[in-house]
């Protein structure tokens, strides 16, 4: 009897163990499994360094697609405000293009309120500090108005690549942004809302990232701005691209602009030892870099137009043979609000490269987005966070429309023509800059982003257009002279009206009028 109590004793205890060692096994099972799903749910493999990547919109709370100006400027803005940035870039090698490469006091202005002046250091950048104007054998040198700024605030003339380079370093040194290459293919939607995007990895891996704010800003040659906003690309013209080597500006640190024939010729200095040259060709077609034409082109009908002082050195350049081209697009502002996907940059907006305005609106968009973001905690209500950032379009359009219609409204102008009152028109541009004072400094002040004001814009057109009637009508007016002033006043408003009815009339000049303009924060 004593044996078998004893045996049933250690049956018993032996079943206990088993029961309670499949107990421990299942509850550590159970946190394994729990532990994977999360691994899973928080990583990916890296196809740049290996490191873990979030895969969960929990663990991204924006993605930007594009890490060039305006992507990169983005994600240290926000990686700095706290939030948590992947920024997918589809090469992350240094870019070579022959825009870009200027940035306007008012842009300099906005690179120091986000924190990224730093970037224009230690890449041999050059100081700009105003324009100088030919025509005719005569200039005029129009400086910027920098009188009431600090010492350091001018404009800045560099390597588009070496710039992009520093905002990248900058971005990826946050440590809650994630700096990826990939290539995205395409926005991830569900019911009309964006929920991330689908993306080649560098390894050819095809992911996808979700996050409750997909921002795209991939540049002027973005395949994802179809869905997002009216995609008609107007292009004007196409820039011819040389860099002359070791000579001197006739002045130094300053923008030159030629007023040739048939359009506008451009110099400015990219480094210590460099000059940009770009030449403005009408249309989209040009002649043939490949079989010499363009060579020959440029020798024959651009050379005897620019300074003697930069003569030999243009020579020099075009046989030494590396010449680029690029179009010059232009698109209006024309966005469909979509819920969780926003556009930036020349994605969304484009004007021509001539006032070199395009870093200035982008960068001042970004101050924008910046502080309509700055009160949210929560991003995830997307239909709610969409309405919102309506405002974002309205409260931006001072400055873009202003720098976008002095653009296209300049280059129409500094562009030849046979109608004789367009001729008498650039003209009176040339000269009324040459007056000096309020003459100079309240366009270039326009142009150069310290003064935004679509109102001062539209004054400081129809003064040029007014100073060019009263050109013609002294001494003595005439019938013919009376008959080009007319066609002179009709010319300039067929120039900026259409401009500005593109860029939208109410929100250009009566902001304060547009609902969206008082947009306040979801609560959340």
């Amino acid at each position: 009897m004593i044996v078998e109590c004893v045996f049933a004793g250690i049956v018993a205890s032996l079943l206990g163990f088993v029961l309670l060692y499949r107990s421990l096994g299942r509850k550590e099972e159970e946190e394994i499994r729990r532990a994977t799903v999360e691994i899973r749910n928080e990583c990916v493999r890296s196809s740049i360094n290996g490191e873990c990547r979030s895969e969960s919109s929990q663990n991204t709370d924006v993605i930007i697609v594009g890490a060039g100006v305006v992507g990169s400027a983005l994600a240290y803005t926000l990686g700095k405000d706290g939030r948590r940035v992947h920024l997918i870039e589809r090469d992350l090698t240094e870019p070579d293009r022959i825009v870009g490469e200027l940035l306007q006091p008012g842009g300099y202005l906005k690179l120091v309120e986000l924190g990224l002046e730093d970037c224009v250091e230690e890449i041999d950048s050059q100081r700009v500090f105003g324009y100088a104007l030919f025509k005719d054998g005569k200039n005029t040198r129009i400086p910027y108005p920098l009188e009431r700024f600090h010492s350091d605030v001018s404009g800045r003339s560099f390597h588009h690549g070496r710039f992009i380079q520093r905002l990248r370093e900058k971005a990826a040194s946050l440590p809650n942004v994630q700096l990826e290459q990939g290539t995205v293919t395409s926005l991830l939607e569900e019911k009309g809302t964006v929920e991330g995007v689908a993306y080649k990895a560098k390894t050819g891996e095809e992911l996808n990232a979700f996050a409750p704010l997909t921002i795209v800003c991939d540049g002027c040659f973005s395949n994802l701005r179809r869905s997002l906003c009216n995609p008609k690309v107007d292009i004007p013209s196409c820039f011819i691209g040389l860099i002359l080597e070791n000579c001197q500006l006739p002045h130094p640190n300053h923008g030159h602009v030629i007023l040739a024939d048939p359009s506008p010729i451009l110099f400015y200095p990219i480094s210590s030892t460099e000059i940009r040259c770009l030449v403005d060709i009408p249309g989209q077609k040009v002649p043939s870099i490949s079989n010499g034409e363009m060579a020959n082109y440029l020798k024959t009908m651009v050379a005897p137009q620019i300074p003697p002082e930069l003569y030999n050195s243009f020579i020099a350049a075009v046989d030494k043979g590396n010449i680029r081209s690029m179009a010059n697009r232009s698109m209006p502002a024309s966005p469909y609000p979509t819920p969780g996907a926003l556009l930036l940059g020349d994605a969304f907006n484009m004007r021509h490269p001539l006032t070199g305005g395009g870093m200035t609106v982008a960068l001042s968009d970004i101050v924008v987005l910046q502080n309509l973001l700055k009160p949210l905690r929560d991003l995830n209500d997307a239909s709610s966070l969409c309405k919102y950032l309506e405002s974002f379009y309205t409260l931006r359009k001072p400055v873009a429309s202003t720098i976008n219609t002095l653009a296209g409204a300049l280059y129409k102008v500094f562009c030849a023509s046979p109608d004789q009152a367009r001729k008498e028109m650039r003209q009176a541009c040339f000269d009324y800059l040459s007056l000096g004072g309020v003459f100079s400094t309240g366009p270039v002040a326009l142009l150069s982003g310290l003064n935004p004001r679509p109102l001062s814009l539209v004054c400081h057109f129809f003064a040029v257009a007014l100073y060019g009637v009263g050109r013609l009508l002294l001494p003595f007016p005439s019938p013919k002279r009376l008959w080009v002033g007319a066609r002179l006043i009709s010319g300039a408003s067929g120039i900026i009206f259409p401009i500005i009815k593109a860029e939208g009339v109410r929100q250009m000049f009566f902001p304060v009028t547009v609902p969206a303009y008082y947009r306040s924060p979801p609560a959340n």
